[in-house]
């Protein structure tokens, strides 16, 4: 496409070669990563189908999830706070609040791909963690879309296809809490979300929206807690400007 262009730092002296060996990184290891991610996370679906059909939702509420809805994180919260006697106004707020975080992945991904315009509304449905992280570990534009690319399709086909698997399948495991799959979802969520946790601040961030999300489930509504669990963010940042601005001269150390 005329589109795929280098990023600047990739020369102009490069005629014949693609952008990604330019960088060091052939096609051939993006898709082998962007597999990986897809095939991994693509399995958990089981457990979401399971979990779901448990909950009460019938086989086509479950793959309709997975199909309309497609980010594991929202699925697994809506289910749960439907299994666990939740108002169904207060489970779909839990998950849409979970799902707002994609609006913010596409913000970056909009400017890293730059795609044409009539392919934005199809892609913006593969914008969730995984295709954001692959796509963002990237070196050049050619390989981050092959990256998102690969990871999005790999990953809706195998998550839909396993989600189907798992919904026929419930019957036939019987308790699927003995099992303990409802705790697959949130373990590949923790799996993804650890490395990305670099700095001091978004430690803390992440620590302090465990211990409310975990300190209010005994004394809130189901869903309820994963909600207040947000405000870890915005009162770390405030709290970090009040000590930012009362340093002297106003500068972070």
């Amino acid at each position: 496409m005329a589109e795929q262009t280098a990023f600047a730092d990739e020369g102009a002296g490069t005629a014949g070669a693609t952008a990604a060996e330019a960088d060091g990184k052939p096609d051939a290891a993006v898709v082998r990563d962007a597999l990986g991610v897809g095939i991994a996370v693509g399995l958990s679906g089981f457990a979401f189908g399971v979990t779901s059909a448990g909950s009460g939702l019938t086989l086509p509420q479950t793959c309709v999830l997975s199909l309309l809805v497609f980010t594991g994180a929202s699925q697994f919260a809506l289910v749960g706070a439907l299994a666990a006697g939740s108002n169904p106004l207060t489970a779909a707020a839990g998950a849409f609040f979970l799902g707002v975080r994609n609006a913010f992945y596409g913000l970056r991904l909009s400017q890293l791909l730059a795609l044409p315009r009539m392919v934005r509304p199809f892609a913006a449905h593969w914008v969730i963690d995984e295709t954001t992280a692959v796509s963002l570990a990237q070196p050049s534009r050619r390989a981050a879309r092959l990256g998102f690319t690969v990871t999005g399709l790999s990953l809706y086909v195998l998550w839909n296809l396993t989600t189907l698997l798992g919904a026929l399948g419930a019957e036939a495991i019987g308790d699927t809490d003995a099992w303990g799959l409802d705790a697959a979802g949130p373990a590949v969520f923790l799996a993804l979300l650890a490395p990305m946790l670099r700095t001091t601040t978004e430690r803390v961030v992440a620590g302090l929206a465990v211990l409310l999300g975990l300190g209010l489930l005994p004394v809130l509504p189901a869903g309820v807690p994963v909600l207040a669990a947000a405000l870890a963010a915005p009162l770390v940042l405030f709290l970090k400007g009040r000590r930012k601005a009362a340093r002297p001269g106003g500068e972070e150390r």
